[in-house]
């Protein structure tokens, strides 16, 4: 009989530690980034050239064997992608302006240097001027340098390559979701519906990889130059369908695979004060007919809110963007719900600030200007969406999508009078030894109303997230 309550008792102290020890285990393999450690390296959104990605190496953060799984041969990685798009961005560029060359611009040089002006999209050439009202984030220099050639990881490569020819779509041009397998779905486009084979592109982007954790700051400035709000937050992102890199492969889980759902999404809210310890989960559908779940948990109240979805037209936390606006353009496409005419009304190289290797780019507190920001020429579809309903905030949306890598860097919206009513710059992170991209600096203004935000996102590959992070309970324990 002792023996047993010897062994029972040492049971209950086993299962004890085992309960102590578990949690500790599990957050020690959550690596994660705070402003703290960032503002080391560099500030925001002020006055600090410091090149980030150079000091502040990604290998930091992640483990060593974590990292080796995310990383592959650069050339390998360049020559897969060059055969699964049929080209690479040096080789088809340099043939409008071909007097401008690598080198370092002003404002004061436009004159003399008219190519700059056949080089760049209209509405970027107007911001290319020294900073002053009434929008923030003029550029009155940029660096131009030769065209690098861009490519994604292997995996993602070989799932493109692979399933090339998989993904079909409908009489009227719409995907069939249940036919994309992974990676991009056409790689090369083409035919009568080549305007959505670009924009399904886009819509199934790999930004991040496969999970992530990320850190956002977001400033509004008035048509005078100053601040109005500051949002910064932590956003825990998983991807549910077409998963390359980590396992398991393909659909998440069963869930996942019987629900339609293709990203989980957690963001927690630091500032402003009044929704500090607040946070909101998403969960993405890929039937564009299906609204999406939405859940707000908010700090003040320790109560969860469901929130609507329906109204995707709503501005974004006091920033220059709606809901349909998220990373550039997250409009679901559908024929029953504001659909659209699609049309490739140019394909063509421009001049444009694209992708951040070293992150040396910075916001100017006097003047509010970007200044240490690359431009290079980058082969470019530009797709007119000409919206059929009267009813939706924007009567046409020209997306800059660039041809190597469908990455969308530039988009206008006009208003229902046919006004340019906001326009979103996305400068990207490209990570060589990882191919991969990630969110970074963006400048969104408003035209009507005379705003711009200026926001940085920071993104770290993770191999430790699951659906605990991003669900009903992962957005409670943030939150609180």
């Amino acid at each position: 009989m002792r023996k047993v309550k010897i062994f029972s008792t040492g049971l209950m102290v086993f299962l004890l530690v085992l309960v102590m020890i578990v949690p500790q285990v599990l957050a020690q393999k959550e690596y994660k980034i705070t402003y703290t450690e960032i503002e080391k390296y560099k500030k925001f959104p002020y006055d600090d050239p410091r090149p980030l990605w150079k000091d502040f190496d990604i290998k930091k953060i992640i483990p060593p064997n974590d990292y080796a799984k995310i990383t592959f041969n650069e050339e390998a990685m360049k020559k897969e992608w060059a055969e699964a798009v049929g080209f690479k961005a040096p080789d088809v560029v340099g043939k409008i302006a071909p007097e401008i060359k690598p080198g370092t611009y002003s404002y004061k040089d436009k004159e003399k240097n008219p190519g700059l002006k056949e080089l760049m999209i209209p509405e970027l050439y107007k911001s290319f001027a020294p900073g002053g009202p009434p929008h923030a984030g003029n550029f009155p220099e940029i660096k131009v340098i030769p065209t690098r050639q861009y490519y994604y990881n292997l995996p993602i490569a070989e799932a493109t390559k692979k399933y090339n020819g998989t993904a079909k779509l409908d009489d009227q041009g719409y995907l069939d979701q249940r036919s994309y397998m992974a990676g991009l779905p056409f790689p090369k486009p083409e035919g009568k519906f080549k305007a959505q084979h670009i924009i399904y592109n886009w819509d199934k982007r790999y930004y991040g990889g496969d999970s992530f954790f990320g850190f956002g700051q977001f400033l509004g400035i008035t048509k005078g130059l100053s601040e109005d709000n500051l949002m910064i937050g932590e956003k825990f992102t998983i991807r549910l369908q077409g998963r390359v890199l980590l396992e398991p492969k393909g659909w998440y889980d069963k869930r996942a695979e019987t629900n339609g759902e293709s990203w989980g999404i957690v963001l927690k809210f630091l500032a402003p004060r009044d929704l500090f310890g607040s946070a909101m989960s998403n969960l993405y559908y890929i039937d564009p007919d299906h609204y999406d779940l939405a859940l707000m948990y908010i700090g003040g109240m320790r109560r969860i809110r469901k929130m609507s979805t329906t109204d995707t037209q709503d501005a974004v936390s006091g920033q220059d963007v709606i809901y349909d606006d998220n990373q550039g353009f997250a409009q679901k496409l559908t024929p029953k719900m504001f659909p659209y005419k699609y049309e490739i009304i140019g394909e063509r190289e421009f001049l444009v600030p694209f992708a951040s290797i070293d992150g040396a780019g910075y916001l100017s507190k006097s003047g509010k200007e970007l200044h240490n920001y690359e431009f290079e020429r980058r082969p470019t579809y530009v797709v007119q969406l000409t919206q059929l309903d009267r009813n939706y905030v924007y009567s046409k949306r020209v997306l800059y999508i660039d041809k190597e890598t469908f990455i969308l860097y530039y988009i206008e919206n006009y208003d229902q009078k046919g006004r340019l009513y906001r326009t979103a710059l996305s400068m990207s992170n490209f990570r060589p030894l990882e191919g991969m991209f990630y969110e970074y600096d963006v400048v969104f203004r408003d035209y009507l109303d005379t705003h711009t935000t200026f926001g940085r996102a920071l993104m770290v590959p993770t191999s430790w997230m699951g659906r605990e992070h991003v669900d009903l309970g992962g957005m409670v324990t943030k939150g609180k």
